[in-house]
């Protein structure tokens, strides 16, 4: 069975310093029916089930729990480069190296088409988007558009402590930096600009901030695999200064300190 599209170099194995969480082996059908049979209320021979009720069999939260972790890895593998832009990915083959059935492959996947990381090829799987330094500069304008003005009002009108309360999280994305790694510094840097949007209290805007960041951060088509650890570091310097900046007030300085960081933003990965 064709694992990729002829060049695909990704092996599956993960680069130094990310996270691929392993995906705990799926149930088979004996266990499954014995599940089944615990919950239609038979239990097992000396045990009183009269009176319990009846408990769902695990199987849809186990295949949930599958498929979360596969989109995480597919997520984590796109910002690292292993899954390289217009590259084509099979669900059988992925689901092999994975340990698991293609069906919780092909399900990430298609969440990962809904967020315009991968188009289906039909009888083949999945390609991943080629992007280019266009679409990037796109989305730092459409961050800076809805970030800016509201990082603005949020420095005048929260108060002090609420900022220093961040404190740990700036100092995490530095730590994260410093590892080298693009998809563990991915994390971390969308964690801290959540929580400082959290702070106007409006979930949607959240919730659509991080997906432009998300999209942000993956590679672009003939970009090193991942910005180096001197980029990651001075990404991670910014967080800190501009918190510094919110805690004493300096309203001018804040102003540049935000501009900056999505001119930043705008630079090819």
């Amino acid at each position: 069975m064709r694992q990729s599209a002829p060049g695909s170099a990704w092996t599956g194995t993960p680069q130094a310093g990310t996270d691929v969480p392993r995906v705990p082996p799926q149930p088979v059908a004996a266990d499954v029916d014995r599940e089944r049979g615990i919950a239609a209320g038979g239990g097992t021979r000396g045990e009183h089930t009269h009176s319990e009720q009846p408990i769902a069999a695990p199987r849809p939260v186990q295949r949930a729990s599958v498929r979360g972790q596969i989109l995480t890895a597919l997520r984590t593998a796109l910002v690292t480069g292993e899954l390289r832009p217009g590259e084509v990915y099979s669900g059988p083959a992925l689901g092999e190296r994975f340990g698991v059935s293609a069906t919780p492959v092909r399900e990430a996947m298609q969440q990962l088409a809904l967020e315009g990381a991968v188009e289906v090829v039909p009888n083949r799987g999945f390609r991943v988007v080629e992007r280019g330094t266009r679409e990037l500069d796109e989305l730092a304008e459409v961050r800076a558009l809805i970030e800016v003005p509201v990082m603005l009002r949020l420095a005048r009108t929260v108060p002090v402590e609420r900022w220093a309360e961040l404190r740990p999280l700036a100092e995490a994305t530095v730590r994260a930096a410093s590892s080298g790694c693009r998809a563990t510094y991915g994390e971390s840097d969308r964690t801290f600009h959540r929580a400082m949007l959290a702070l106007s209290g409006n979930e949607q805007l959240v919730r659509i901030a991080d997906d432009l960041h998300r999209r942000a951060q993956w590679p672009l088509v003939g970009a090193p695999a991942s910005r180096g650890r001197a980029d990651l570091l001075a990404d991670a310097a910014e967080h800190t200064a501009l918190l510094d900046a919110l805690i004493a007030r300096d309203l001018d300085m804040v102003g540049a300190l935000v501009g900056e960081h999505f001119a930043g933003a705008a630079r090819p990965h």
